[in-house]
């Protein structure tokens, strides 16, 4: 026999939501939200008329009643991406308050404790990210951008297969660029060097991808920098710390600004559509052709 009517006295008489209720009736909650739906597009409130039996209740929910079934799915489905986009931008903002919008909007939508369920079921499928706050000239993250840039020389015609250096202060985003001869220890010293003098100081921490350049050994607790970089650092008056991956296996992602700026930096330079990028290649390439 079906629970109905001790879901709706849970749902109407005491207010308990849709979870507690499934959990008091032991049933599932896609059940539960099925009889509250079926009752709402029947008519049905609480508390029930008198002289309605079970049989008779059932009979006006579970009956072939093909519009009432209609009416349930096209009730309007909220933009869950949209909303939390403006959860996370808007401090303020709660999820009564879209929830009052989006009933507003809809006036058959679905009602707060569902919406609010419907919300956390959908956030519970997203990629969870770490999100890290930095302090300004805290950290400048270091790293080369994955494939090379053709640059031709003019009287031979031969083409250099030029490495983009790239790199990015934290809490700015600020990007700095240079096209490299190679990924050598001394071109990475060397771009290091302009960055610094492009930004104009000295950050606290340099953070590097594992490169064989910056990094000899990779290791979770304990990676071995290359001697030269370190006293390269110590020189500067900074530190290096190296990316490292967790016991999962599962690398952070502090550095998501510096991948967005390799990307956009190796399309530039590839199209040409930066005057800095076409610069640095032509730098590069008179002091190689030198």
């Amino acid at each position: 026999m079906r629970k109905v009517k001790e879901v709706l006295r849970l749902r109407f008489e005491l207010g308990l939501g849709q979870r507690q209720i499934a959990r008091s009736c032991g049933m599932g909650l896609g059940t539960v939200h099925e009889y509250l739906e079926r009752a709402v597009a029947a008519g049905i409130g609480w508390p029930l008329p008198e002289g309605l039996g079970e049989e008779e209740l059932e009979a006006k929910l579970f009956g072939n009643q093909p519009v009432q079934a209609a009416a349930v799915r096209q009730r309007s489905q909220p933009d869950w991406n949209t909303i939390h986009q403006q959860l996370q931008q808007h401090r303020h903002l709660t999820l009564q308050l879209v929830w009052e919008e989006y009933r507003h909007a809809n006036p058959e939508g679905y009602r707060y404790s569902w919406f609010c369920e419907r919300y956390q079921h959908w956030r519970r499928h997203l990629d969870v990210v770490l999100r890290q706050e930095h302090k300004a000239g805290e950290k400048m993250f270091v790293d080369w951008a994955g494939a090379t840039i053709p640059v031709y020389d003019s009287t031979t015609g031969q083409a250099w297969p030029a490495s983009l250096f790239v790199s990015v202060l934290g809490a700015s985003s600020y990007t700095y660029a240079e096209a490299t001869r190679d990924q050598q220890l001394e071109a990475w010293i060397q771009a290091h060097i302009h960055a610094l003098e492009f930004f104009g100081g000295v950050p606290i921490l340099v953070v590097p991808d594992n490169t064989k350049t910056a990094v000899t050994r990779a290791c979770r607790y304990d990676p071995d920098l290359n001697p030269t970089y370190q006293e390269f650092a110590v020189h500067y008056g900074m530190g290096v710390g190296p990316h490292v991956r967790t016991s999962h296996g599962i690398r952070p992602r502090p550095k998501a600004a510096c991948k967005y700026a390799n990307a956009g930096s190796w399309q530039r330079c590839e199209t040409g559509s930066s005057s800095a990028c076409r610069n640095s290649i032509r730098r590069s390439a008179s002091c190689w052709c030198d």
